[in-house]
This record gives structure tokens, C-alpha cells and sequence, in this order.
């Protein structure tokens, strides 16, 4: 059977340990490695045709860009391109003391394992990583997750290749931190941390219908084009 390969883009939202936020999320856009560069260029087209030539940004949505928002939306779900996060909700109940051996970097690197672990139960498939380059910790994390994998798979791991990127150098990476932005903040809109805006309300909307799934709720474990795993911390005794 012929081996096929695949790309993967991870980013994060609100993933910081005390940044008083109720969730975070972590998630992936992932591409047919065959079809990467006509999808880049045919979300290239749409952005010019938008005239959006800055970085994609969740944290930069533009009420004016929202037909552009949209029009991305139908592309992805017209596309071979696949989305899945992991949401995690009352992040104030998180133990690491007791689950995380006292640290937030291995809760990080078990989200990660997680996130990934579904790709690679398929021994006809290779896959090369990125993430979003966050702090100047990047290379220590990148050989962690490297190690987990191969202990994980004992030396044949289907996760090739793992590197750190900036955000701003790809346009999948720019997608994945759109999807998961909209995840967390319809997350925190419902855990009333703020008044919404309009416009994104509209945008998560537009979303949700798009896709048949809520975003504040998770996915059946199967779905395949925008799968959303939904953890919940135990509450502490």
C-alpha cells in the first residue's frame, strides 16, 4: 500500500497557566501533503481577492473582513483539509501536582500526544509537524514531544518530523489559529467572561452552521473534517 504523507499545523489559544481564562484550546489544520500547494495558492487568491494581505489572525478579526472570514470557511469545508482541537474547559481545575507530575509543560505535551494520536493509527501514513513557535523554550518542548512519539511507537513513529515555525510564514498555521480563536472564544462567551462582539458572534455562527457542530461542545470521537475533543478536569476534592 503507498505511503501517503501529510502536514500538520498546530497552534494554541489562551494556553498559558494564569492567564485567568476559563479554557484553552489547542488544535491542527492538517493538508494532503500532495495537495499543498494548490491549497496554498487557492487560499492565496481568496485573500488577495479580499485584499487581506496581513497575517490571519483571530486576535486581529476585522468586522469588515467578514465576507473574507466566510468565504474561507465554505473553502475549508470544500477542501481535503481537516481541522481538530482539543478544548479544555474549567482550566482552573487543572492538577498538576497530581496528573502532570507538578508541571504545566507536561500537561502541554500530553495535549499535544493527544491531539496527534488518532493520525497515527494508520501505518500507511507519515506525517511532518509544525507548531507555532511561542516562547524561547521551542526547541527543548520540540525534543520532548519528538521523544514521546518515539518511545510512544517504540522507535517507528508515523511523526516524521517536527519543527517550530512562526505563524506569520504559513497560511495553514494562519487557519488553524483562526478555527481554534473561534473554538475558545465562543467557550469563554458561554463561561459569561465577557460581552461578546457581533461580528464574531456572526462569525461563529456562520461556523457552527457550516460544520453541523457546536463549538462549545465536542465531536463524536470519529468525525474526521472538524473534530473537537471536549475535556473537562475531574472538580477538586
Amino acid at each position: 500500500m503507498e505511503t501517503q504523507d501529510f502536514d500538520i499545523f498546530i497552534d494554541e489559544s489562551c494556553h498559558l497557566e494564569n492567564d485567568h481564562k476559563s479554557v484553552m484550546g489547542i488544535g491542527y489544520c492538517k493538508v494532503p501533503h500532495v495537495d499543498y500547494e494548490q491549497l496554498k495558492k487557492e487560499i492565496q487568491d481568496i485573500l488577495v481577492k479580499h485584499n487581506q494581505y496581513a497575517e490571519l489572525k483571530w486576535n486581529k478579526f476585522s468586522t469588515s473582513r467578514l465576507s473574507l472570514y466566510k468565504e474561507l470557511v465554505d473553502y475549508f469545508f470544500k477542501s481535503s483539509m481537516e481541522f481538530r482541537a482539543i478544548l479544555v474547559k474549567y482550566k482552573d481545575r487543572l492538577n498538576h501536582e497530581d496528573f502532570n507530575q507538578g508541571s504545566h509543560d507536561n500537561f502541554y505535551y500530553k495535549m499535544i500526544y493527544f491531539l496527534l494520536r488518532p493520525n497515527g493509527e494508520d501505518s500507511n501514513k507519515r506525517f511532518r509537524v509544525f507548531i507555532d513557535l511561542k516562547d524561547t523554550r521551542g526547541r527543548e518542548k520540540l525534543n520532548k514531544i519528538r521523544e514521546v512519539f518515539d518511545n510512544a511507537h517504540k522507535g517507528e513513529s508515523p511523526f516524521i518530523y517536527f519543527q517550530h515555525i512562526q505563524s506569520h510564514d504559513n497560511l495553514f498555521l494562519q487557519i488553524a489559529d483562526f478555527f481554534i480563536g473561534a473554538v475558545t472564544y465562543k467557550n469563554r462567551v458561554v463561561s459569561k467572561e465577557f460581552e461578546p462582539t457581533k461580528s464574531k458572534l456572526e462569525f461563529i455562527n456562520y461556523l457552527e452552521e457550516v460544520s453541523g457542530f457546536c463549538l462549545n461542545e465536542g465531536t463524536v470521537p470519529w468525525e474526521k473534517k472538524f473534530n473537537i475533543f471536549d475535556h473537562q478536569p475531574k472538580k477538586r476534592s
